[in-house]
């Protein structure tokens, strides 16, 4: 009876790895196609929050680059969680970008199609990276304010975001793919 309990457990594990692991499975838009690009690509997004976190409460300055000063911008923001992600999936990141020509490096996409690193983007071009999308479809944000002097987070479930981003939005965006490239 010991034997034949032990075999159907081995079967039933080498059959179904998903019903004898501890992990859960990667959001849809997170789950890698089956080439080397792919796969990286969802490493990169992968990233993203663990690497943004790590920036929330730095002081804002223009100019300021955070892997230099631990002051940022937007732009110098973006350009280091972008840098950092790629590099951990074996990336390289086309290089800094101010606002004003990353944006024409993107592509719009749709809201119901958002990953992580995807832009939302106001009328007035400013941005904030969603930098994580939780089970439940909420939305978190990271940019430099420069009103409150620092690198902020918000939610989708936050007033403000229905009452300023929403109200002013321009769209979603995405790095277009000859942003990122294999390292040789």
């Amino acid at each position: 009876m010991k034997k034949f309990l032990l075999i159907t457990i081995l079967i039933l594990c080498s059959a179904g790895p998903a019903l004898c692991s501890n992990q859960t499975r990667a959001p849809k838009a997170l789950e890698p196609d089956d080439t080397p690009i792919g796969i990286q690509e969802a490493v990169f997004r992968q990233s993203i929050p663990s690497i943004a976190n790590q920036f929330i409460g730095i002081p804002y300055e223009f100019g300021g680059n955070p892997q230099t000063s631990n002051t940022s911008d937007n732009s110098h923001l973006f350009f280091s969680i972008y840098t950092l992600a790629a590099q951990k999936a074996g990336l390289s990141y086309k290089g800094y970008l101010s606002m004003a020509y990353l944006l024409p490096k993107t592509r719009r996409v749709d809201k119901n199609d958002l990953k992580n690193g995807d832009l939302i983007v106001l009328k007035n071009n400013h941005a904030a990276m969603i930098y994580w999308i939780d089970e439940g479809n909420k939305m978190y944000f990271i940019y430099a304010s420069e009103k409150r002097q620092q690198i902020i987070s918000f939610n989708s479930e936050n007033p403000v975001y229905q009452a300023y981003w929403v109200e002013n939005l321009k769209g979603f965006y995405r790095l277009e793919d000859t942003m990122l490239t294999p390292i040789p």
